[in-house]
């Protein structure tokens, strides 16, 4: 079966007759190869000492989609074509980009103003200045190497698996599942979640999640191309875990409301993924939907 759909999905090469099976297989080979990692963290305390190991192994755990997602390629098609490599649509990497810009601006901005958590000159003084710029590119690139270990798996493979047998809102929905359960061992055993409990930690992080989910999804099958994915993801976690909380001094109650654990980022992403999945007919049509 040849294909020549415009987002990728289908790029001219023989794919294999079912993709219930190429997905099921990722998922249990991504969930397989992560469990070794996700052991690691939980058995590593969050401590000074081992801050260099912890982080080694989050980068690892990381790559454990893209990982799953070559031997799938692999064993059904003998080739790693459609991942969605190509760039086809720049201006849709454009906007994965000011997304982030725009949220965090949003998010922090309405603490410095309200003075939930004040601005940081101190922090501003430092990220803002010429000597910044070699830090804040490393950051920036390593944040994105990260991040592309697993959009290479989840938008590169796994979206336009599921588009191949799924119409676009269950598409969101399972691959956005996926991905935040693929979180909680993380959340639950390591130190992956925010100052509150636990409970307050999944709370906003499943909605935030998902919503960012839906995102990603829509934004590689309109833009055709992975790397809105890779783009959109490493600025977030760059900008949401790094700059933006540097420019700021943290409170109480600017821990439950900032970053990825607080609430306000589970509001946006919310908010934000209704108003991509208006616009779902925009994108093109799904082999699902008839193509």
């Amino acid at each position: 079966m040849e294909s020549t759909a415009s987002f990728g999905i289908k790029t001219g090469y023989t794919i294999p007759p079912n993709p219930k099976i190429t997905v099921s297989i990722f998922v249990i080979l991504t969930f397989i190869f992560s469990s070794l990692f996700w052991y690691l963290i939980s058995g590593t305390p969050a401590l000074a000492d081992n801050a260099t190991r912890l982080y080694l192994y989050t980068i690892a755990v990381m790559w454990c989609p893209t990982l799953a997602a070559i031997i799938t390629r692999l064993y059904f098609q003998r080739n790693l074509k459609g991942f969605g490599m190509a760039v086809k649509k720049p201006i849709w990497l454009l906007v994965a980009v000011l997304i982030p810009i725009g949220a965090g601006l949003l998010m922090f901005g309405s603490a410095w103003i309200s003075a939930i958590a004040p601005f940081s000159h101190e922090g501003a003084a430092i990220l803002l200045s010429i000597s910044f710029i070699p830090t804040l590119t490393i950051a920036v690139g390593f944040n994105l190497f990260a991040a592309a270990g697993e959009e290479f798996g989840w938008r590169g493979f796994l979206v336009p698996e599921l588009a191949r047998f799924q119409s676009f809102t269950p598409l969101a929905l399972i691959s956005g599942g996926i991905w935040t359960v693929w979180h909680f061992p993380l959340i639950i055993f390591g130190s992956y979640h925010g100052a509150g409990s636990l409970a307050f930690s999944l709370a906003v992080f499943i909605p935030s999640v998902m919503g960012a989910g839906l995102i990603l999804a829509w934004l590689r099958l309109m833009s055709g191309s992975v790397w809105a994915a890779v783009l959109f993801h490493g600025f977030w976690n760059y900008l949401i875990q790094q700059f933006y909380p540097a420019l700021t001094q943290m409170t109480d109650a600017g821990e439950m409301m900032l970053g990825e654990f607080g609430w306000f980022a589970a509001a946006f992403y919310v908010v934000l993924a209704l108003i991509f999945w208006h616009y779902r007919n925009a994108l093109p049509k799904l082999p699902a939907e008839g193509v």
